[in-house]
């Protein structure tokens, strides 16, 4: 038997490391952006066992008589101090949405921008989620309101308090990579 194990015993071939998927990690730091202009949204989780742990979350809150440029300035820059302090290995952002108002698109769209930019100077990889999809694996219906969404957030993090809607909605996006990544998926995430 030896022989044909390549010279190991049956013990050492049978205690050998367990094969994983490819997409699994024991752990991995993943960082959730809810970009807004006003308030973007963002959560940094890290995986493993026995459950993923909240490291920092937060909303990044420019007043409404701050000018834009202001507002995606301050967006950047808050971004690129998180990255740096907690290094995270992939970055997940909500997936496009389709706005009935043509200049809040663009507004949400500048914001969404200003994000990724600060990202992607990093060289994180950066992967999106719908929203519908995000609530589906954190409360197991589509369409849940935001409070649902920030409680089960919440009780999943073992967080003392409810994190605020935007934090709570990037820390859900991270999440929801999270779970989608811990499992053998029929579809790959979108990457972007």
């Amino acid at each position: 038997m030896k022989a044909s194990l390549g010279g190991r015993s049956s013990h050492a071939a049978a205690t050998a490391a367990p094969v994983t998927h490819h997409t699994s990690r024991v752990t991995q730091t993943i960082l959730g952006i809810d970009p807004s202009l006003r308030g973007t949204g963002y959560g940094v989780i890290r995986t493993g066992q026995p459950s993923p742990v909240a490291l920092a979350h937060g909303t990044i809150v420019c007043p409404k008589d701050w000018e834009r440029s202001r507002c995606l300035a301050k967006i950047s820059r808050t971004l690129r101090d998180v990255l740096r302090e907690h290094s995270p290995e992939v970055c997940v952002v909500e997936g496009l949405f389709f706005a009935q108002n043509l200049k809040t698109a663009i507004v949400m769209g500048e914001a969404r921008g200003a994000a990724l930019a600060a990202v992607a100077e990093t060289g994180v990889e950066i992967y999106e989620i719908a929203p519908r999809k995000v609530k589906q694996a954190i409360v197991g219906y589509g369409a849940a309101q935001k409070i649902a969404v920030a409680k089960m957030v919440q009780r999943m993090l073992c967080l003392a308090e409810t994190p605020d809607a935007d934090a709570a909605d990037a820390l859900a996006l991270a999440l929801a990579h999270a779970q989608e990544n811990g499992r053998y998926a029929l579809s790959a995430p979108k990457k972007i």
